[in-house]
């Protein structure tokens, strides 16, 4: 078998065999197939596409290039989330903490951010001794006694998607769903849990831009899950104005912590209720999405989520005070509000807009080896369909770069649209992709 093969294969608008997949996957890994044919290879796929088998042909090939994690030694009933990304996208802090509290066992494994804001890993590392690094032994014990951990990637867990990953990234070969769909499958497939709630984001924010892509993704990574023999669903939400009001490190952290102390804004709140139902109801813990969500208030009302959070801390030798001292974290040292230069309601907030200006604050990086500044971040103060008068403050900028500031004003100021009407199309979840397809969800 030859690459040059595979290759004009798929030019030519073959079905990849798993053989042929198998082998180009294998021989890139071990470094005996050059970057150059893997990219006429990444290629061909973006112009001619790959079918539902090629995609679970490639997800299985890229989960055996590496270790998998075994769960088995786990007592209870595993579980996992994956968001496509977004700005202001905390979710996991609050709602990994809400489904402990259930009984559920989470092992997530997160990542660092490169863009508008540091990732998971950049947000926890806000807390003070925070560990991400944590052994098997450890990550077992931890979820046994706590019954979740957020933690980096130790183990050489699906080598060949960050090789491909890298590759897409600078030869304009990312935005082919099936190759979205089998990179982010071969890493929960690889996690080990059983039951998978994927949060795929829609809207100037996210990846996937109309509905219509975002059902597609999200019906392949499901059917992905399915032949895996996972129960999996994916929930389509909105990403056309950043999620909650926080976007940056140590302000998301808090934000995260309010939401667990019944003080989030409306739109995470919401959020994180229902992708905590939906688990609930998937795991057989509800009887239904609306029983699901009951039990999710409780959990916020009762404090036990927010006693699971500072467990989290403490067990991963973070400072649990601050769950009730935010000031242990890294304070900014200027903080300046942006004001509305009109009166109306807000009818859109470009989400990629503000992660940009937050970029610029120092809450994110623009290359890996740039450092984050923990505290930068902005605070949106109107959301979308608030009444705003000529004066009031839209958002609050904090920041160590006072010779930015000017600059990250204008930004929020373009990323805001005031109209002398409410959106009335403005929705937080558009549905549900099951095995048996979307369900339009009634916001």
């Amino acid at each position: 078998m030859r690459m040059y093969d595979i290759i004009n294969n798929k030019k030519n608008n073959k079905v990849l065999t798993k053989e042929e997949i198998c082998f180009f996957i294998e021989g890139y890994v071990k470094n005996e197939i050059p970057d150059y044919q893997v990219s006429a290879l990444l290629m061909a796929i973006c112009l001619n596409d790959i079918n539902l088998d090629e995609i679970f042909y490639l997800t299985e090939a890229m989960i055996n290039s590496g270790d998998t994690i075994d769960l088995s030694n786990i007592d209870g009933i595993t579980i996992d989330k994956h968001s496509t990304g977004g700005v202001g996208d905390k979710t996991s802090l609050s709602l990994l903490p809400m489904l402990a509290a259930c009984g559920l066992k989470g092992s997530k494994m997160s990542g660092r951010g490169l863009g508008h804001t540091g990732g998971t890993l950049d947000k926890l590392e806000a807390i003070d001794g925070f560990n991400i690094n944590i052994s098997d032994k450890q990550a077992s014990d931890i979820i046994n006694e706590n019954n979740f951990i957020i933690c980096g990637q130790t183990l050489n867990l699906v080598p060949a998607d960050k090789k491909l990953y890298a590759l897409r990234d600078v030869t304009a070969t990312v935005d082919n769903i099936g190759l979205i769909a089998s990179s982010i499958m071969s890493k929960k497939i690889a996690s080990g849990a059983k039951n998978i709630v994927l949060d795929v984001k829609l809207g100037s924010g996210a990846f996937m831009k109309d509905l219509e892509s975002a059902i597609k993704l999200s019906e392949t990574m499901v059917n992905i899950g399915e032949r895996f023999g996972k129960n999996i669903r994916a929930i389509i939400t909105n990403m056309d104005e950043p999620l909650g009001k926080a976007v940056g490190n140590s302000i998301e952290v808090i934000e995260a912590i309010e939401t667990l102390k019944g003080n989030g804004p409306n739109d995470f709140e919401n959020l994180c209720i229902f992708l905590c139902a939906n688990l609930l109801e998937m795991t057989g813990i509800a009887s239904s999405l609306e029983n699901g969500e009951q039990i999710a208030k409780e959990i916020i009302d009762s404090k036990r989520a927010l006693n699971r959070f500072e467990k989290f801390v403490e067990l991963q030798n973070g400072d649990s005070r601050v769950v009730n001292d935010y000031s242990l974290f890294k304070q900014a040292k200027y903080k300046f509000d942006v004001l509305s230069l009109n009166t109306g309601y807000v009818h859109a907030i470009n989400a990629e807009m503000i992660g940009k200006a937050a970029l610029v604050a120092g809450a994110g990086r623009e290359k890996k080896e740039d450092n984050i500044d923990y505290s930068a971040g902005i605070v949106i103060n109107k959301k979308v369909n608030d009444k705003v008068k000529d004066g009031d403050v839209l958002a609050t900028i904090y920041t160590d770069n006072q010779n930015k500031i000017e600059e990250i004003k204008a930004q929020i100021l373009n990323a805001f649209k005031i109209s002398e009407e409410k959106n009335y199309d403005a929705k937080l979840i558009y549905g549900i992709v099951t095995k048996d397809g979307f369900i339009p969800y009634k916001n």
